[in-house]
C-alpha cells in the first residue's frame, strides 16, 4: 500500500533516520518517480544554496521536458523563500498530479525544518519516516527484513554475527546479507556461512577466540589466536572482542544478583541472554581475575618491550579455566600459574 502512495505521490519528503536508509529510500523514491515518468529530467539541488527562483525553474516545463523529478537535498538547511516556494508547488501538484513535476526531499533529522514538513504533509506531501537502527534488536530486525525481501532466511546466531561485526556500517551490513544471498542456496544461512565471509573481519576472530574461551575450548582458543596473530590481526583487536565478551558476561551476572537493572546494563536482551546461559561455573571473583588478566595482557600490548601473545594466551587460560585461583595478574613472572 505505501508503495502505491508513494508512485502517485508528487512531493515526497525522506526524513531522519539511519543515514544509509535515508539515501536508500531517496534513490528508491526517485527510481519509481523514473518508471512513472519516463521522459522526465532529472534534476539534484541542494536546499543549502537553493533559492526559490532556482527551484521554481526546475519544476517548470523545458524544451526537454514537460515535468521533471527534483531530487532537493538537506532539506533541514532550506531558507523561508524556499519553503513558501515548495509549499505553493506542493498545493499545486496535489490538484493536478498527473501533469506535475515530482520533488523528493531529503531531510537528514533534527529539529531544523520540522515546521516545514509538518506544513507540506498537511498541503499533501507523503512524509517518510526513515528508522534510526540505533538498537541491537532493531539491527537484528533489519538483516532478518533483508533477507526476507530475499525470499530468504537466515539462522539468529548467524544475523546476530553479522551485527556485531558490521552494524554501525549499514551500507555495508545491507551488502553483506545481499551478497550472502546471492552466494549461497543454503536457507536458512547459517553461522559458519557467514562467518566465512567475515573471517577477514578482526572482531570475527575476537569473538571466535572469545567464545572457544569461555567454552572451556583453550586448545582451540589459543590456536585461532595465533593463526589469527599470523593473518595480521591486532593484538588489540582479539583483546577488544575478549573484553566485550567478559563485560557483557559480568553485566548478566550483575543483573541475576540484583546490582543492577537490565536498562543500566545498557546491552541488548538477547546479547545478555546469552551472556546469562555462559555463567554456569563462573564466580564473581573469577570473572574479575579474567578481567584483570585481560587488562595485563592490554598493558603489555601497550608497551615496549611487552610480549602481547604470551599475555593474550595466558588471559585465554585464565578465561578458560574460568577464572579459577590465578594468581600474580600484572606480574609477567608468574602470569599463566593457575589451578583448576
Amino acid at each position: 500500500m505505501a508503495k502505491k502512495r508513494s508512485q502517485a505521490s508528487t512531493v515526497i519528503l525522506v526524513v531522519g533516520g539511519d543515514e544509509y536508509l535515508n539515501h536508500r529510500n531517496v534513490r528508491e523514491a526517485e527510481h519509481r518517480a523514473c518508471v512513472a515518468r519516463p521522459d522526465a529530467e532529472v534534476i539534484e539541488l541542494d536546499a543549502a544554496d537553493c533559492d526559490s527562483y532556482s527551484f521554481d525553474e526546475a519544476v517548470s516545463p523545458t524544451l526537454l521536458s514537460d515535468v521533471s523529478i527534483v531530487v532537493l537535498r538537506n532539506l533541514q538547511r532550506a531558507g523561508e523563500a524556499l519553503g513558501k516556494a515548495l509549499e505553493t508547488f506542493c498545493v499545486e501538484a496535489t490538484r493536478h498530479p498527473q501533469d506535475s513535476s515530482v520533488v523528493i526531499c531529503q531531510h537528514e533529522g533534527g529539529n531544523k525544518g520540522k515546521r516545514l514538513i509538518s506544513t507540506l504533509k498537511n498541503k499533501g506531501a507523503e512524509v517518510v519516516m526513515v528508522p534510526d537502527l540505533k538498537k541491537f534488536d532493531a539491527k537484528i530486525n533489519f538483516v532478518y527484513s533483508l533477507f526476507e525481501q530475499q525470499q530468504r532466511h537466515i539462522e539468529p546466531s548467524a544475523a546476530q554475527q553479522l551485527v556485531n561485526v558490521l552494524g554501525e556500517r549499514t551500507g555495508e551490513l545491507a551488502s553483506m546479507c545481499s551478497q550472502l544471498c546471492f552466494d549461497f542456496d543454503e536457507d536458512p544461512i547459517s553461522r559458519a556461512t557467514a562467518d566465512s565471509y567475515l573471517i577477514s573481519d578482526p572482531q570475527v576472530t575476537g569473538f571466535a577466540v572469545a567464545d572457544k574461551a569461555v567454552a572451556g575450548d583453550v586448545t582451540g582458543a589459543v590456536l585461532g589466536l595465533r593463526a589469527a596473530i599470523e593473518q595480521g590481526v591486532a593484538p588489540l583487536a582479539l583483546i577488544g572482542a575478549l573484553g566485550l565478551k567478559l563485560r557483557t558476561m559480568a553485566k548478566a551476572s550483575a543483573i541475576r544478583h540484583g546490582t543492577i537493572s537490565q536498562a543500566e546494563a545498557k546491552a541488548s536482551p538477547w546479547q545478555l541472554r546469552a551472556a546469562g546461559r555462559e555463567l554456569s561455573g563462573w564466580s564473581s571473583e573469577g570473572l574479575g581475575r579474567c578481567i584483570e588478566s585481560l587488562a595485563w595482557a592490554d598493558e603489555q600490548c601497550k608497551s615496549n618491550g611487552g610480549d602481547p601473545v604470551y599475555a593474550l594466551e595466558r588471559a585465554i587460560g585464565a578465561i578458560s579455566a574460568k577464572g579459577r585461583e590465578i594468581h600474580g595478574v600484572g606480574d609477567s613472572r608468574n602470569q599463566g600459574r593457575y589451578r583448576s
